[in-house]
């Protein structure tokens, strides 16, 4: 989370020169810090999921490293789900609205969050989208996080449910290497499994380290490019 990249504005800690150590008072004002934010953030999670629940609005926070397959995974289930839901897509990025561009025209409302020099959405950045953009007429919203396996996991956007993606172009350990994203989710996606023939990557061995950080998610694995999983990951969606 922040107190380790320092990409927060709330975070005025000074970066250490290497092998230094902080000080216990230092250590001490860090840590305050760090729970005012935390504090600070979820009670703005708090008022944002009680608007989602007040409008009867399912909502998803998508998670996982840079290239696991969030978009590409999006241009096909908004195609999908546009057939029974009114969707409504948040895509967060530090730069461009690539992703958007992308998204804007399979069949859903879409809008680019760019967080700049901060590596995750945070719940007020989400508040003012359920201001000004989400419509209380919607039946879903779907938020696309930044690409990153730390800092999302930490702050709550007031979703009902989170989404965790692992592809096969990743190392299995990746779960227990970044427990907390794994852990706190209520679905974990394996995907690009169609290039599984061309990698030395054991699928069983991920779900084992899955498993040791969370023993109840629902895991599905899917390649969005030959359409394996899309189907359970669609009812997924649809049943939440």
């Amino acid at each position: 989370m922040c107190k380790d990249c320092g990409c927060h504005e709330g975070n005025q800690r000074s970066l250490l020169q290497m092998g230094t150590t902080t000080p216990l008072l230092a250590t001490r004002k860090i840590i305050l810090s760090e729970q005012s934010i935390l504090a600070k953030n979820d009670n703005i999670a708090a008022s944002n999921r009680n608007w989602l629940t007040k409008n009867n609005i399912a909502s998803v926070n998508i998670m996982s490293s840079p290239g696991a397959g969030k978009t590409f995974l999006l241009e096909k289930t908004l195609t999908e789900l546009n057939k029974y839901k009114k969707v409504s897509v948040l895509v967060g990025d530090q730069q461009t609205d690539q992703d958007y561009q992308r998204l804007k025209d399979h069949g859903a409302r879409a809008k680019q969050i760019n967080t700049v020099s901060a590596c995750h959405l945070d719940a007020s950045m989400i508040q003012k989208e359920l201001e000004s953009f989400v419509s209380p007429n919607d039946d879903l919203l779907i938020i696309e996080n930044v690409g990153n396996l730390v800092c999302p996991a930490a702050f709550d956007l007031g979703e009902g449910k989170r989404v965790a993606m692992l592809s096969v172009t990743e190392g299995e350990d990746k779960p227990i290497k970044y427990p907390v994203l794994f852990n706190k989710a209520d679905l974990i996606l394996i995907s690009k499994i169609d290039l599984l023939p061309h990698l030395d990557w054991e699928l069983d061995l991920a779900h084992k380290y899955i498993r040791q950080i969370n023993p109840t998610a629902k895991i599905i694995e899917l390649s969005a490019k030959n359409g394996t999983g899309l189907k359970a990951w669609f009812n997924f969606l649809l049943e939440i």
